[in-house]
């Protein structure tokens, strides 16, 4: 197991994806100034009970699973305020959790293997090509930062496809976590193929 900070959100980030912050909290700001600064990752874990802002009293509950993150960039908007970019690097299990320095939760993490690079089957190019068309119209309208993805857009791959459609689509956060740690990257898109056409 490997030992690293938490950072729950009720929405989350998956390898390769893109997650922007506000950060104001002064557990996070010493968090994301460290990170930064040593180039150390974060996890980034999805809230099952609780909220995002620490709360007198509150003890949140957390899902079993996560992915680590590597901030790409921070702008110190105010001197307790920070934008940062962040980039979803790698999924993990969740073993165990516990309050840290400062308020910041502490995970035992065990990391999963990335996803092999598989092709999109036939019977799943319909959702494939509804988020091609979404890049498309955004890069035709300038609006491609609005987007959150990282180029290159990797349209041939059913992991990359699912974990971007995971993102973007309202799913409950158990559903979340049950589909990006659905091993097979091509059953990961069948499981949002089938959501899409519920």
């Amino acid at each position: 197991m490997t030992p690293l900070p938490l950072f729950p959100l009720a929405r989350g980030v998956l390898p390769d994806g893109m997650l922007r912050l506000n950060i104001f909290e002064v557990r996070y700001l010493d968090l994301i100034k460290r990170c930064h600064r040593d180039h150390t990752p974060f996890g980034v874990v999805w809230l099952a009970q609780g909220s995002e802002v620490l709360k007198p009293g509150e003890t949140p509950k957390l899902h079993v699973a996560g992915c680590s993150v590597q901030v790409r960039a921070i702008e110190a908007a105010q001197p307790s305020l920070l934008h940062i970019e962040c980039q979803g690097q790698a999924r993990f299990w969740l073993d165990d959790y516990e309050p840290g320095r400062y308020g910041v939760w502490q995970g035992q993490v065990r990391f999963v293997d990335p996803d092999p690079v598989k092709p999109i089957p036939n019977e799943l190019q319909g959702v494939t090509d509804r988020l091609g068309s979404a890049i498309r119209h955004a890069q035709e309208e300038g609006s491609l930062p609005q987007l959150a993805m990282y180029a290159p857009y990797q349209l041939e791959d059913c992991g990359w496809v699912a974990n971007r459609l995971i993102e973007a689509l309202p799913l409950p956060g158990a559903s979340t976590v049950a589909m990006m740690m659905e091993p097979d990257p091509a059953q990961r898109l069948r499981q949002v193929a089938a959501w899409l056409n519920g």
